[in-house]
């Protein structure tokens, strides 16, 4: 599938990426990448919190990149981390839209609390947005998260899978759902030609 030329994100998503990256790359940081992308408008005034879907995908595409060529080396890093953020500022502030607030998930076997994780991922970004196009593979030995609407890598090219911001929020979920810490790897990415971008979650790291 081909990215959607008038593809576009909801308000609190960006608002949740650039509250993270701010808390990671600090106020200096993140003014920086965003002059370099045209974004200064978000500079002390991120979009609203709501689920109105307002911001061309190729906007955040282009926030992924900048971040990644502000790093250099470390730009891959640095991305983990504000989806690392993300997802925890996820849970404080959109509990019900992902499904988490007041779960006892811990009764669940670890492979049901990680497919139940990924399940309430996959169902926020559908009910915030009709464009969104994603679900969750549990028919080999390791549960996969998959979308084919990606905004991180919206017309962008590349030999290598880049939803590093993704393999975060997602390293992140699976943390929150088993209380470890697991290898996520990106195996397929539409920046590379692919239908779809797909996450494997492998195993637990000791």
């Amino acid at each position: 599938m081909t990215a959607r030329e008038d593809a576009v994100i909801i308000n609190s998503l960006v608002r949740q990426a650039l509250t993270s990256a701010q808390e990671v790359m600090g106020d200096n940081g993140l003014n920086a990448v965003l002059r370099t992308t045209g974004l200064e408008r978000f500079i002390g005034n991120f979009p609203p919190d709501n689920l109105e879907p307002s911001i061309p995908a190729s906007q955040y595409a282009q926030l992924n990149q900048a971040i990644e060529d502000f790093y250099g080396r470390a730009g891959k890093g640095m991305l983990r981390r504000i989806g690392k953020a993300s997802f925890q500022y996820g849970v404080r502030e959109q509990a019900a839209l992902l499904g988490v607030a007041g779960v006892a998930i811990k009764l669940l076997p670890e492979k049901q609390r990680i497919k139940f994780i990924l399940n309430g991922m996959v169902d926020a970004l559908k009910k915030s947005n009709p464009q969104v196009e994603a679900w969750v593979d549990d028919s080999g030995d390791r549960l996969a998260y998959i979308e084919s609407t990606c905004a991180i890598c919206h017309s962008r090219h590349s030999e290598t899978p880049i939803c590093h911001l993704y393999v975060g929020s997602i390293t992140e979920a699976v943390q929150w759902a088993t209380g470890k810490e697991h290898e996520v790897i990106e195996t397929h990415c539409m920046a590379k030609g692919d239908p779809y971008c797909r996450f494997e979650v492998g195993e637990a790291r000791p």
